[in-house]
């Protein structure tokens, strides 16, 4: 693999990690060995995303949704972020990565909270060279109408006027006001949806899809990942002469 770097590397990543199961079941082993599996992936990417440069890089871990899922498969998936918590708190330390998390996390375990807990307090450095941000227990929906729980309160409080209410003071109630909005957000697994990931934030991030199941993405595909966003013009709604030459006004 070539050690040279994307032409452009994301200043925030996001991931949708999609595929565990299916690249499980392509090889007739349970759902928690394709779990497993992916779990190693996370170390790796979080590594080479540090090595490139990139500031931010929020993975959608679990969602609300999952608590849907099987119990004995909700179970041993807490059993396995615990697992990786205590395996990658070193690493993480050693490479200046700082964890964070957002999302429903009461309803996380205990003995998985105090790992993240400790993670988080362990990690908390000045000047990080990543922000490692999991999406936990999370769901895009809910982190909007917690927000407008939020304005509501101080509307009622008498601390906010409705008027004074526009974007700035929406995102300001947001889990990680303080983390940028993604611009690329990568989903494995081949489909094409957003599944209530960061649906306030990827407003005008730049969406890369690939076939490739998580447990088999590696360094070289993020790359890939990296020099197709770096090809892209992101025009935020100016048009491409406005991009190329600023002084143009139509």
């Amino acid at each position: 693999m070539s050690t040279a770097l994307p032409n452009k590397v994301p200043h925030h990543v996001a991931i949708i990690m999609d595929g565990n199961g299916r690249w499980a079941k392509q090889r007739t082993w349970n759902r928690i060995r394709g779990h497993r599996e992916g779990a190693k992936r996370v170390d790796e990417i979080v590594t080479e995303c540090t090595a490139l440069g990139v500031k931010y890089l929020t993975l959608y871990t679990f969602s609300t949704e999952n608590w849907n899922r099987p119990k004995t498969e909700v179970d041993l998936l807490m059993q396995l972020l615990a697992e990786n918590l205590k395996t990658m708190d070193k690493k993480l330390l050693k490479n200046k990565v700082a964890l964070k998390t957002q999302g429903q996390v009461d309803r996380i375990p205990d003995f998985a909270k105090r790992e993240l807990d400790r993670v988080e307090k362990l990690t908390c450095v000045e000047n990080p060279n990543m922000i490692l941000n999991l999406a936990l227990s999370y769901g895009g929906r809910h982190e909007i109408v917690r927000s407008a729980q939020k304005l509501a309160e101080e509307v009622l409080a008498g601390t906010l006027k409705p008027e004074d209410i526009n974007e700035d003071t929406f995102k300001s109630h947001l889990y990680h006001p303080e983390i940028p909005d993604p611009d690329l957000l990568i989903r494995t697994g081949g489909e094409q949806r957003i599944s209530n990931f960061l649906l306030w934030e990827i407003a005008y991030t730049e969406i890369y899809v690939t076939d490739v199941l998580w447990p088999e993405f590696g360094p070289k595909d993020l790359r890939d990942a990296f020099e197709d966003f770096g090809s892209r013009q992101r025009r935020f709604g100016k048009t491409s002469e406005q991009i190329l030459k600023p002084e143009v006004t139509l």
